[in-house]
């Protein structure tokens, strides 16, 4: 979107500026912390000191993660001193992460006196109604207006770069809707990671993947009382020049509730570790498990009665959604597991973790009981091991070589003090009741939707239960005196994760799983299980479990997750050591160097909407020396759409999120030629090898997005060829003009969807 005076001096777009703007800036809240932290390396391996982060100033976490310092670029330091002197508090510096990106926090505490003033311009502006007591959507307008504030002041100062200005989230968004309106020469970038609509609506009972194009978005908004939010994040999505989600599943339910198709997706990444031999990642698992066996004893003393090596830790974890989460369909499957595993015989014990954060008041005594009556008995035996080696060493050592006296007698070895006092600890482990459900004690345990669900399917942690729950309604940190795991930890020692998500944008905790060589249950819902579903031949067969949730009833869904976990409790210890070095080499697919990428395109793209002119007459050799153009804008001949995707980074075949997927039938952008910054590649990376082969899907046009194959109400999958869409064009050139369109029939050639 270029100002009348970017006529006259045009703007570099080969050495732009970024801004990424977002809540979680230096501030955790939630998941976009992950994004955003995790993203930074790739970005700033392409950016450098070209690229600055911008978020509200917490003043609880900013002075632990941030370094002040006085900014050395002259635009940015005019625009901050000007900002200052009509009292807004601004902290410049760097974020203390990997990458140390520059970081610019605005204290929205400190423009508060503006706060009337900008409610009235929105109104005006945007037609945008801002109720009085609405804590988060002030906190929202003030971060905004201060934000297109600081760019409008910027491009007034630094007029030969251009800015590509990228905003997460509608709490970040509102400066896309000022900054068009005020004409300010940035070109801007949306990514929802959820839409608001989508997660109140998926909270309560609504059938809502089939029902999506039905909702009367308005009047579902003001239902809720979230209105006025949802005007800001879909002016957001219609103001900017590209609008993204994170995944297939968010750009469909987007279309419908934002009224506005997502020129891309943008898969979320992390940053893989990778290990130096392959066995490293097994022997963490084998550590962060004995650490689990040690609860696990505590927890269940008294009924302590089943192997520990014949013994699986799944777990499910995230934000208490009940629903969305999918944890209700969870519990059910664990009662039919639990039933299941009974009516087989199976020798098997299942312990199932929820780990998710409720209000609670405390540990339960019971639960810190189990721990200290389990440590005392550790301690006693092992001083009695003190005593008895000293014994065993004294009587070997007397040794006079008479025959029969080489070794000492059990009432020489162990006194009769030793008896009784591991005795006492022994009768100290008795126990009446059965082991709690639950470690915390709930603040409203009676209408606790978990324990309630618990409490209807009867896993009361009985002798004859195979499957076993412990609910833990509170954050895992290495502090905690009754589970004292880290959550990575705590990951690592499990067997399986299940994430039967209801309503998932992306998924970031079977994508942890994934990097740390976890199996992991997820569904079709999530953008993380569709991810997987389009990149993989069999997923399942690498260790990542899809349940169908969006072609089956509820009740199928929870056969096909329990037959899940069923099957993978038969397997032998091999076959789940393998499984995980399976899992482990998926990772790669979900790292930043490969998915970063994605970002690149998506600002290539703003910037050739915004400045044309800038692309015009470019000419890029392809693979044979030819030259292709189109619309003016100069592109590589792209490769085969039959080449399969390479699980290595290559300028990001691998990924479905590719923005080419979703525009390139719409605009011939061919934005899948990626002609940003070479992306760094280490050799090591490069020579990096698979032991086995991975069976990556074959990528076509007909299979992408625009056929509607990854996305729900897609109907069934059908691969679609190029005779088929010929065929689509043909009918639809037959269409009237002038609003007086006619559908098109079976009788013009197609069946009636279009």
């Amino acid at each position: 979107m270029s100002s009348p005076a970017a006529a006259t001096q045009q703007r570099d777009v080969k050495e732009a500026l970024l801004f990424e703007c977002a809540w979680e800036v230096a501030n955790k809240v939630g998941g976009i912390y992950t994004v955003i932290k995790t993203k930074v390396p790739v970005t700033v391996s392409e950016y450098g000191d070209r690229y600055t982060l911008i978020g509200p100033l917490s003043y609880k976490t900013a002075p632990m993660e941030v370094e002040a310092q006085e900014p050395t670029d002259p635009g940015v330091k005019a625009t901050i001193d000007s900002m200052r002197s009509r009292g807004v508090k601004i902290l410049y510096g760097r974020w203390l992460i990997e990458g140390a990106p520059r970081v610019l926090l605005f204290d929205t505490g400190s423009a508060y006196g503006f706060l009337d003033e900008w409610k009235g311009d929105l109104w005006n502006l945007a037609g945008i109604p801002t109720p009085p007591n609405d804590h988060e959507t002030n906190e929202t307008i003030v971060f905004g207006y201060l934000v297109a504030w600081f760019l409008g002041e910027f491009v007034s100062h630094n007029l030969d770069k251009a800015v590509i200005a990228h905003f997460h989230e509608w709490q970040a968004g509102l400066a896309i809707p000022l900054c068009r309106k005020r004409h300010i020469d940035v070109t801007t970038v949306f990514t929802t990671h959820a839409t608001l609509l989508g997660r109140y609506l998926c909270a309560g009972s609504v059938d809502f993947y089939n029902n999506l194009q039905y909702f009367d978005v308005d009047h579902e908004a003001g239902k809720r009382g979230i209105y006025h939010r949802y005007c800001i994040e879909r002016s957001a999505a219609h103001c900017a020049d590209v609008f993204t989600t994170v995944s297939h599943i968010t750009a469909y339910e987007s279309e419908h509730l934002l009224k506005r198709k997502p020129d891309g997706v943008l898969p979320n990444g992390l940053n893989v570790v990778k290990f130096q031999a392959m066995h490293e990642f097994q022997n963490l698992h084998a550590t962060s498990k004995a650490k689990i066996h040690e609860f696990v004893r505590g927890h269940f003393y008294g009924h302590y009665d089943f192997d520990l090596d014949n013994t699986l830790y799944m777990f499910t974890a995230g934000r208490y959604e009940y629903r969305n989460k999918g944890v209700d369909m969870f519990i059910e499957s664990l009662a039919r597991l639990n039933y299941k595993l009974q009516k087989s015989g199976s020798t098997m014990t299942v312990i199932a973790f929820i780990i998710m954060p409720a209000s609670t008041h405390s540990y339960t005594i019971e639960a810190l009981k189990g721990q200290a009556v389990m440590k005392q008995l550790r301690d006693t035996v092992t001083d009695i091991q003190t005593r008895i080696g000293e014994r065993l060493f004294e009587h070997a050592s007397r040794y006079s070589g008479e025959p029969g006296s080489e070794f000492p007698s059990l009432s020489e070895l162990l006194s009769d003090q030793d008896k009784v006092l591991l005795k006492r600890r022994i009768f100290a482990l008795k126990r009446n009741s059965l082991p709690p459900i639950t470690t915390h004690n709930m603040a409203d345990d009676s209408n606790d939707p978990i324990l309630n669900q618990v409490r209807r399917v009867q896993l009361f942690n009985g002798h004859h239960d195979r499957v076993k729950i412990v609910f833990h309604p509170d954050f895992l940190n290495s502090n905690n005196p009754i589970l004292g795991l880290d959550y990575e930890e705590f990951v690592r020692g499990c067997h399986l994760g299940v994430f039967p998500s209801y309503y998932e944008p992306w998924g970031y905790t079977p994508a942890e799983c994934t990097v740390m060589g976890v199996p992991s249950i997820t569904t079709n819902l999530s953008g993380f299980g569709s991810f997987m579903q389009d990149l993989i031949e069999e997923p399942q067969d690498e260790g990542c479990y899809i349940v169908d949730r969006r072609m089956q009833s509820i009740e199928e869904s929870v056969n096909q997750l329990t037959d899940y976990m069923f099957s993978f409790t038969n397997k032998t210890r091999r076959q789940r050591i393998n499984q995980r070095n399976r899992v482990e080499r998926l990772s790669p697919l979900l790292d930043w160097k490969n998915l970063g990428i994605e970002y690149s395109k998506a600002r290539q793209l703003a910037l050739r909407r915004a400045y044309p002119d800038a692309f015009a007459g470019e000419e890029f050799a392809d693979s044979e020396g030819e030259y292709e153009m189109g619309m003016g804008i100069g592109f590589e001949r792209p490769s085969a759409y039959s080449t399969p995707g390479s699980p290595r980074f290559r300028q990001g075949m691998a990924t479905p999120g590719d923005i080419g997927t979703l525009t390139e039938e719409m605009q011939a952008l061919q934005t899948s030629d990626y002609r940003g910054q070479p992306w760094n590649v280490s050799k090591e990376d490069e020579d990096e090898g698979y032991p086995f082969p991975l069976v990556m899907k074959v990528r076509s046009r007909a299979s992408s997005v625009m056929s509607g194959a990854s996305t729900p109400g897609g109907g069934v999958y059908k691969s679609l060829s190029e005779r088929d869409l010929q065929k689509a064009d043909a009918a639809l050139s037959h269409v009237v003009g002038n609003g007086d369109a006619t559908t098109p029939t079976k009788e013009n050639g197609v069946n009636g969807r279009h």
